[in-house]
This record gives C-alpha cells, structure tokens and sequence, in this order.
C-alpha cells in the first residue's frame, strides 16, 4: 500500500467511496494515534495499492481537459 491523502476524516472518507467506486481499493489509517475516533476533523492517511497509485493519482489530481 501507498500514501495517497492525508487529510480530516469526513474528506477522506468519501475519498476512499470515490476511489472504490473507480474499482481502487483504498484503505485509511489514523494520522494521530491518540486521536477520538468520533472527530470528524481529525487526520487520517489514506492508502492505495502501489499497482493503482497512478491511476488514482491521474483520477484525482490531473486537470480533466473533457469537463472544460
């Protein structure tokens, strides 16, 4: 797995639906071990397969040229 995301929780999570809805297995850990886990502000990593880090790179960060 790889470091994808890093951000508050209630953002990754629907990172993490988004990605799997593009067929990405993504997974997050806590970002701060002490952290309430019923905050949703708190920081969490999201993870994806090395084999999909690309694609999900291209999906989320690139500029999309065909929504201009």
């Amino acid at each position: 797995m790889k470091h994808f995301f890093t951000g508050p929780f209630i953002k990754t999570d629907l990172l993490v639906s988004w990605l799997e809805q593009h067929g990405i297995s993504a997974t997050t850990e806590s970002a701060e071990p002490d952290a309430d886990e019923n905050d949703l502000s708190r920081e969490v990593r999201v993870l994806v397969p090395e084999a999909d880090y690309d694609r999900a790179y291209a999906l989320f960060f690139e500029e999309r040229q065909d929504e201009l």
